[in-house]
């Protein structure tokens, strides 16, 4: 699946999407100025805006609106401020191979330009539209879904019990939820019919869970795309889908000794190794794709309501590319 294709097909919208991010991020702060636009050169794939303008044509037929190019501009930068706040947190070196802000700046200043660019995103939401009171509403559940997924992901790090129930609500909270925000305000912006709205709602809850499984398996996979090293999860205590699996498969005894092995992992790195080879052969790798595919079928069951068009086509084809992607 081609994404700079999608976004040349958007055309005027993705690029009033583009204009909109760098119209409200402007200030006469040079250093600011400078430090954004860095940022944005280094924005990756932007899937959260393409979502954004491709569920609200499939709901309306139309090109997206006003409302929707704001709402959609607000959810990318939404997510880079949790990327510019997350790489404090985690003392991130590098994001997408290029030197984070914390890095070369410091943590203070990757901080405060997360802020700005938050700050920022609910300035794009609060436009002239009857649907902007809706949409504040949404992302301000996000951002609580967020800081819940945080603190919950670390409790049960430090506990070592989490199970798959603790994951799906971590990964909806840290992941699912952005995306959710983005798909539903979209269909909002459009005045799409309920029905429509709920669609939107359950692709792209069922989307976010299988993207953030499918990172998942990339990190015991180990591939160079990924761009980090193997294990990274399990020297911060995270316990994933693949482990998840694999545990139950293993019986009662060995779940105790390796979750042991992950609470102990601050102290002795040297346990990762026998983590990821217990994963690979108890079958948490298979378990963690079927988990995946279950998700990537609930988001394509999901747009069955919406009119056949080229743009649910695409939402079909990007829920698969998914699923098959290796970075």
């Amino acid at each position: 699946m081609d994404i700079k294709e999608i976004k040349e097909y958007l055309g005027a919208d993705w690029q009033a999407v583009q204009d909109s991010m760098k119209n409200v991020l402007n200030s006469d702060i040079s250093l600011l100025n400078s430090t954004n636009a860095s940022i944005l050169s280094n924005s990756g794939k932007q899937l959260r805006p393409l979502l954004a303008l491709m569920m609200a044509r499939a709901c309306s037929g139309m090109p997206a609106s006003e409302a929707t190019v704001r709402y959609a501009a607000a959810g990318e930068l939404l997510h880079n401020a949790t990327l510019l706040h997350d790489d404090v947190a985690d003392e991130s070196e590098q994001r997408r191979g290029k030197p984070t802000i914390y890095s070369l700046m410091g943590p203070s200043v990757s901080v405060l330009v997360g802020d700005y660019w938050l700050v920022k995103a609910m300035d794009l939401i609060l436009g002239e539209s009857e649907s902007d009171t809706a949409v504040i509403k949404i992302f301000s559940k996000t951002l609580s879904d967020l800081a819940e997924g945080e603190m919950l992901q670390l409790q049960k790090a430090q506990k070592g019990d989490t199970d798959e129930q603790d994951y799906l609500r971590i990964i909806y909270n840290k992941t699912a939820s952005l995306f959710e925000a983005v798909c539903v305000s979209a269909a909002v912006s459009v005045n799409a019919s309920p029905e429509y709205v709920k669609a939107a709602k359950d692709y792209a809850v069922a989307l976010g869970l299988a993207f953030q499984i499918k990172d998942d398996i990339l990190d015991y996979a180990g591939t160079e795309s990924v761009g980090k090293p193997l294990g990274v999860d399990i020297l911060e205590q995270k316990m994933t889908m693949p482990l998840l699996g694999a545990l139950v498969n293993a019986g009662a005894e060995e779940d105790a000794r390796v979750r042991a092995l992950v609470k102990d992992i601050v102290g002795h790195p040297e346990h990762r190794d026998e983590i990821v080879a217990f994963v690979k052969s108890n079958g948490g790798m298979e378990y963690a794709s079927g988990r995946l595919d279950f998700y990537v079928q609930e988001a394509v069951d999901a747009l069955s309501v919406l009119p056949k068009s080229y743009e649910r086509e695409l939402l079909e084809k990007l829920a698969h590319f998914t699923a098959k992607r290796d970075k």
